[in-house]
Protein backbone atom coordinates (compact mmCIF):
# COMPACT_ATOMS: atom_id res chain seq x y z
CA UNK A 1 0.00 0.00 0.00
CA UNK A 2 2.81 2.44 0.92
CA UNK A 3 4.59 1.80 -2.38
CA UNK A 4 1.34 2.53 -4.18
CA UNK A 5 1.03 5.80 -2.29
CA UNK A 6 4.58 6.87 -3.09
CA UNK A 7 4.05 6.15 -6.77
CA UNK A 8 1.00 8.42 -6.55
CA UNK A 9 3.19 10.96 -4.77
CA UNK A 10 5.56 11.14 -7.74
CA UNK A 11 2.63 11.30 -10.16
CA UNK A 12 1.32 14.39 -8.34
CA UNK A 13 4.23 16.71 -9.06
CA UNK A 14 3.22 20.17 -7.97
CA UNK A 15 -0.20 20.81 -9.49
CA UNK A 16 -0.06 17.69 -11.65
CA UNK A 17 -2.66 16.64 -9.09
CA UNK A 18 -5.05 18.52 -11.30
CA UNK A 19 -4.08 16.54 -14.43
CA UNK A 20 -0.42 16.22 -15.28
CA UNK A 21 0.22 17.94 -18.57
CA UNK A 22 2.93 17.87 -21.17
CA UNK A 23 4.09 21.15 -22.64
CA UNK A 24 1.18 22.96 -24.26
CA UNK A 25 1.59 26.03 -26.42
CA UNK A 26 -0.14 29.07 -24.93
CA UNK A 27 -0.11 32.66 -26.10
CA UNK A 28 0.69 33.89 -22.59
CA UNK A 29 3.45 31.32 -21.94
CA UNK A 30 7.17 32.00 -22.09
CA UNK A 31 8.87 28.59 -21.72
CA UNK A 32 12.34 27.63 -20.49
CA UNK A 33 13.44 30.93 -18.99
CA UNK A 34 16.86 30.31 -17.44
CA UNK A 35 17.04 31.61 -13.87
CA UNK A 36 20.42 30.14 -13.00
CA UNK A 37 23.06 27.55 -13.80
CA UNK A 38 24.91 24.97 -11.71
CA UNK A 39 27.43 22.31 -12.60
CA UNK A 40 26.97 23.09 -16.28
CA UNK A 41 23.18 22.67 -16.14
CA UNK A 42 20.48 25.30 -16.72
CA UNK A 43 17.78 25.91 -14.12
CA UNK A 44 14.53 26.91 -15.81
CA UNK A 45 11.06 28.26 -15.23
CA UNK A 46 8.07 28.89 -17.46
CA UNK A 47 6.50 32.35 -17.21
CA UNK A 48 2.75 32.79 -17.69
CA UNK A 49 1.58 36.35 -18.25
CA UNK A 50 -1.80 37.61 -17.00
CA UNK A 51 -4.76 37.09 -19.30
CA UNK A 52 -6.37 40.28 -17.95
CA UNK A 53 -4.88 43.59 -16.81
CA UNK A 54 -1.86 42.96 -14.60
CA UNK A 55 -2.31 43.44 -10.85
CA UNK A 56 1.50 43.81 -10.54
CA UNK A 57 1.75 40.75 -8.29
CA UNK A 58 3.31 37.34 -8.97
CA UNK A 59 2.79 33.72 -7.98
CA UNK A 60 5.70 31.27 -7.90
CA UNK A 61 4.46 27.73 -8.51
CA UNK A 62 6.94 25.10 -7.34
CA UNK A 63 7.04 22.09 -9.67
CA UNK A 64 7.97 19.38 -7.19
CA UNK A 65 6.72 16.09 -5.76
CA UNK A 66 9.03 13.99 -3.61
CA UNK A 67 11.61 16.67 -4.54
CA UNK A 68 11.47 15.33 -8.08
CA UNK A 69 11.07 18.17 -10.57
CA UNK A 70 10.64 18.26 -14.33
CA UNK A 71 9.45 20.75 -16.97
CA UNK A 72 7.08 18.07 -18.29
CA UNK A 73 5.15 18.25 -15.01
CA UNK A 74 4.14 21.89 -15.53
CA UNK A 75 0.37 22.02 -15.92
CA UNK A 76 -0.66 25.22 -17.73
CA UNK A 77 -4.29 24.83 -16.61
CA UNK A 78 -3.25 25.22 -12.99
CA UNK A 79 -2.07 28.77 -13.73
CA UNK A 80 -5.51 29.93 -14.93
CA UNK A 81 -7.01 30.81 -11.51
CA UNK A 82 -4.12 33.25 -11.06
CA UNK A 83 -3.49 34.65 -14.55
CA UNK A 84 -7.23 35.30 -14.91
CA UNK A 85 -6.99 37.61 -11.88
CA UNK A 86 -4.00 39.55 -13.22
CA UNK A 87 -1.11 37.62 -11.67
CA UNK A 88 2.11 36.70 -13.42
CA UNK A 89 2.88 33.03 -12.72
CA UNK A 90 6.40 31.62 -12.59
CA UNK A 91 6.42 27.79 -12.74
CA UNK A 92 9.81 26.88 -11.29
CA UNK A 93 11.70 23.63 -11.87
CA UNK A 94 14.49 22.91 -9.38
CA UNK A 95 17.46 20.54 -9.48
CA UNK A 96 15.74 17.18 -9.14
CA UNK A 97 16.32 14.11 -7.05
CA UNK A 98 17.89 11.55 -7.32
CA UNK A 99 20.78 13.76 -8.50
CA UNK A 100 20.19 16.65 -6.10
CA UNK A 101 19.20 16.75 -2.42
CA UNK A 102 16.65 18.77 -0.44
CA UNK A 103 19.16 21.45 0.68
CA UNK A 104 20.16 21.91 -2.96
CA UNK A 105 16.52 22.21 -4.06
CA UNK A 106 15.97 24.87 -1.40
CA UNK A 107 18.91 26.87 -2.73
CA UNK A 108 17.45 26.65 -6.24
CA UNK A 109 14.19 28.21 -5.05
CA UNK A 110 16.11 30.95 -3.26
CA UNK A 111 17.82 31.58 -6.59
CA UNK A 112 14.53 31.55 -8.50
CA UNK A 113 12.87 34.11 -6.22
CA UNK A 114 15.95 36.33 -6.37
CA UNK A 115 15.84 36.10 -10.17
CA UNK A 116 12.16 37.05 -10.27
CA UNK A 117 12.85 40.14 -8.13
CA UNK A 118 15.69 41.05 -10.46
CA UNK A 119 13.15 41.09 -13.32
CA UNK A 120 10.37 43.11 -11.70
CA UNK A 121 10.79 46.01 -14.12
CA UNK A 122 10.73 43.68 -17.12
CA UNK A 123 7.50 42.02 -15.96
CA UNK A 124 6.09 45.12 -14.21
CA UNK A 125 5.56 43.40 -10.87
CA UNK A 126 5.99 44.66 -7.31
CA UNK A 127 8.90 42.86 -5.54
CA UNK A 128 6.90 42.99 -2.29
CA UNK A 129 3.91 41.19 -3.81
CA UNK A 130 5.22 37.71 -4.53
CA UNK A 131 3.20 34.68 -3.47
CA UNK A 132 4.36 31.07 -3.63
CA UNK A 133 2.56 27.76 -3.88
CA UNK A 134 3.09 24.04 -4.31
CA UNK A 135 1.98 20.59 -3.23
CA UNK A 136 3.76 18.15 -0.90
CA UNK A 137 7.51 18.68 -1.52
CA UNK A 138 6.48 21.80 -3.44
CA UNK A 139 4.58 22.88 -0.35
CA UNK A 140 7.65 22.31 1.80
CA UNK A 141 9.79 24.44 -0.52
CA UNK A 142 7.09 27.11 -0.56
CA UNK A 143 6.99 27.34 3.23
CA UNK A 144 10.79 27.57 3.34
CA UNK A 145 10.52 30.69 1.18
CA UNK A 146 7.84 32.06 3.49
CA UNK A 147 9.87 31.64 6.69
CA UNK A 148 13.52 31.69 5.61
CA UNK A 149 13.97 34.22 2.83
CA UNK A 150 17.44 35.72 2.45
CA UNK A 151 18.54 39.30 2.08
CA UNK A 152 20.43 40.35 -1.00
CA UNK A 153 24.18 39.90 -0.78
CA UNK A 154 27.03 41.89 -2.25
CA UNK A 155 26.96 41.60 -6.01
CA UNK A 156 29.74 41.14 -8.47
CA UNK A 157 29.88 41.70 -12.19
CA UNK A 158 29.25 38.02 -12.87
CA UNK A 159 26.02 37.55 -10.91
CA UNK A 160 23.85 40.60 -10.31
CA UNK A 161 20.92 38.37 -9.22
CA UNK A 162 22.56 37.77 -5.81
CA UNK A 163 21.97 41.40 -4.91
CA UNK A 164 18.22 40.76 -4.61
CA UNK A 165 16.30 39.23 -1.71
CA UNK A 166 14.83 35.74 -1.89
CA UNK A 167 11.65 34.40 -0.32
CA UNK A 168 7.94 35.13 -0.64
CA UNK A 169 5.39 37.52 0.83
CA UNK A 170 2.54 34.99 1.12
CA UNK A 171 2.23 31.19 0.92
CA UNK A 172 -0.61 28.83 0.00
CA UNK A 173 0.12 25.12 -0.32
CA UNK A 174 -1.07 21.52 -0.06
CA UNK A 175 0.04 18.90 2.56
CA UNK A 176 3.66 20.04 3.11
CA UNK A 177 6.40 18.41 5.18
CA UNK A 178 7.32 20.96 7.85
CA UNK A 179 9.40 19.18 10.51
CA UNK A 180 11.75 16.31 9.65
CA UNK A 181 12.79 15.78 13.28
CA UNK A 182 9.21 15.34 14.52
CA UNK A 183 7.63 13.36 11.71
CA UNK A 184 4.03 12.54 12.59
CA UNK A 185 4.87 12.45 16.28
CA UNK A 186 7.30 14.07 18.71
CA UNK A 187 10.86 12.80 18.35
CA UNK A 188 10.27 10.59 15.29
CA UNK A 189 12.76 11.49 12.57
CA UNK A 190 12.39 11.37 8.79
CA UNK A 191 15.89 11.68 7.39
CA UNK A 192 15.77 9.01 4.69
CA UNK A 193 17.35 6.29 6.82
CA UNK A 194 16.06 3.20 8.60
CA UNK A 195 12.66 1.49 8.44
CA UNK A 196 10.77 4.80 8.62
CA UNK A 197 12.29 6.00 5.33
CA UNK A 198 9.70 6.57 2.61
CA UNK A 199 10.19 4.11 -0.30
CA UNK A 200 11.40 5.85 -3.48
CA UNK A 201 12.07 9.08 -1.56
CA UNK A 202 15.46 8.29 -0.07
CA UNK A 203 17.82 10.06 -2.48
CA UNK A 204 16.72 13.60 -1.45
CA UNK A 205 18.11 12.83 2.01
CA UNK A 206 21.53 11.72 0.75
CA UNK A 207 23.09 14.87 2.18
CA UNK A 208 26.58 15.82 1.04
CA UNK A 209 29.24 18.40 1.90
CA UNK A 210 31.98 19.68 -0.37
CA UNK A 211 35.53 18.92 0.76
CA UNK A 212 37.52 21.95 -0.39
CA UNK A 213 40.84 20.20 0.07
CA UNK A 214 39.93 17.13 -1.95
CA UNK A 215 37.61 19.05 -4.32
CA UNK A 216 34.90 16.43 -4.01
CA UNK A 217 31.52 15.87 -2.39
CA UNK A 218 31.39 13.61 0.64
CA UNK A 219 28.36 11.88 2.12
CA UNK A 220 27.11 13.09 5.51
CA UNK A 221 26.62 10.02 7.69
CA UNK A 222 27.21 11.38 11.19
CA UNK A 223 23.79 11.38 12.85
CA UNK A 224 24.40 14.66 14.70
CA UNK A 225 25.29 16.42 11.46
CA UNK A 226 22.32 14.84 9.68
CA UNK A 227 20.01 16.13 12.39
CA UNK A 228 21.47 19.62 12.02
CA UNK A 229 20.63 19.49 8.32
CA UNK A 230 17.19 18.06 9.12
CA UNK A 231 16.51 21.04 11.38
CA UNK A 232 17.84 23.52 8.81
CA UNK A 233 15.52 22.21 6.07
CA UNK A 234 12.45 22.15 8.36
CA UNK A 235 10.21 25.23 7.97
CA UNK A 236 9.18 25.08 11.66
CA UNK A 237 12.77 25.87 12.63
CA UNK A 238 12.67 29.28 10.96
CA UNK A 239 9.29 30.64 12.07
CA UNK A 240 9.20 34.22 13.35
CA UNK A 241 6.70 37.04 13.68
CA UNK A 242 7.83 38.25 10.25
CA UNK A 243 7.03 34.95 8.51
CA UNK A 244 4.78 35.27 5.47
CA UNK A 245 1.03 34.64 5.90
CA UNK A 246 0.57 30.94 5.16
CA UNK A 247 -2.44 28.84 4.18
CA UNK A 248 -2.21 25.04 4.23
CA UNK A 249 -4.84 22.62 2.93
CA UNK A 250 -4.26 19.11 4.30
CA UNK A 251 -6.24 15.87 4.46
CA UNK A 252 -6.69 14.38 7.93
CA UNK A 253 -6.18 10.84 6.56
CA UNK A 254 -2.89 11.57 4.79
CA UNK A 255 -0.69 8.50 5.30
CA UNK A 256 2.36 9.94 3.53
CA UNK A 257 2.67 13.36 5.15
CA UNK A 258 0.75 13.38 8.41
CA UNK A 259 -1.56 16.31 9.08
CA UNK A 260 0.49 16.70 12.27
CA UNK A 261 3.03 18.49 10.06
CA UNK A 262 0.51 21.18 9.13
CA UNK A 263 -1.01 21.40 12.61
CA UNK A 264 2.40 21.87 14.24
CA UNK A 265 3.45 24.52 11.73
CA UNK A 266 0.25 26.55 12.04
CA UNK A 267 0.34 26.33 15.85
CA UNK A 268 3.92 27.63 16.01
CA UNK A 269 3.18 30.39 13.47
CA UNK A 270 0.33 31.67 15.63
CA UNK A 271 2.45 31.42 18.78
CA UNK A 272 5.07 33.59 17.05
CA UNK A 273 2.45 36.18 16.11
CA UNK A 274 2.45 35.34 12.40
CA UNK A 275 -0.61 34.70 10.25
CA UNK A 276 -1.43 31.07 9.42
CA UNK A 277 -4.53 29.06 8.55
CA UNK A 278 -5.14 25.31 8.22
CA UNK A 279 -8.00 24.05 6.06
CA UNK A 280 -8.50 20.42 7.13
CA UNK A 281 -10.13 18.10 4.60
CA UNK A 282 -12.02 15.41 6.47
CA UNK A 283 -11.37 11.89 5.17
CA UNK A 284 -8.90 13.07 2.52
CA UNK A 285 -5.47 11.56 1.96
CA UNK A 286 -2.46 12.81 0.02
CA UNK A 287 -4.59 14.37 -2.69
CA UNK A 288 -8.31 14.32 -3.52
CA UNK A 289 -10.74 14.90 -6.36
CA UNK A 290 -11.43 18.40 -7.68
CA UNK A 291 -8.32 19.95 -6.18
CA UNK A 292 -8.40 22.49 -8.99
CA UNK A 293 -11.21 24.23 -7.12
CA UNK A 294 -8.87 24.75 -4.18
CA UNK A 295 -6.64 26.91 -6.36
CA UNK A 296 -9.40 29.49 -6.28
CA UNK A 297 -9.08 29.54 -2.49
CA UNK A 298 -5.34 30.01 -2.92
CA UNK A 299 -6.04 32.91 -5.27
CA UNK A 300 -8.37 34.43 -2.66
CA UNK A 301 -5.59 34.10 -0.06
CA UNK A 302 -3.13 35.87 -2.33
CA UNK A 303 -5.69 38.55 -3.17
CA UNK A 304 -6.05 39.23 0.56
CA UNK A 305 -2.41 39.12 1.62
CA UNK A 306 -0.72 40.55 -1.48
CA UNK A 307 -3.38 42.93 -2.78
CA UNK A 308 -5.38 43.63 0.41
CA UNK A 309 -8.53 42.56 -1.40
CA UNK A 310 -11.29 40.75 0.46
CA UNK A 311 -13.53 38.34 -1.40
Amino acid sequence: MLIHITKYFFATLAFGLLATSTAIAQDNRQPDVIYGRKYGLALTMDVFKPTVKSNRAAIVMIVSGGWFSSPEAINPKSTNPFTSRGYHVFAVVHGSQPKFTIPEAIEDIHRATKFIRSKTKEYDIDPDKIGISGGSAGGHLSLMMGVAGKKGSEVNSKDQVQGFASGANAVACFFPPTDFLNWGEEGKEQLGRGPQAIPNIVAPFDFVVFNQQKKQFESVEDITERRKIGAAISPVTHISKESAPSLIIHGDQDKLVSIQQAESFVKKMKEAGAIAELDTRKGAGHGWANMDKDLEKFADWFDLHLLNKKK
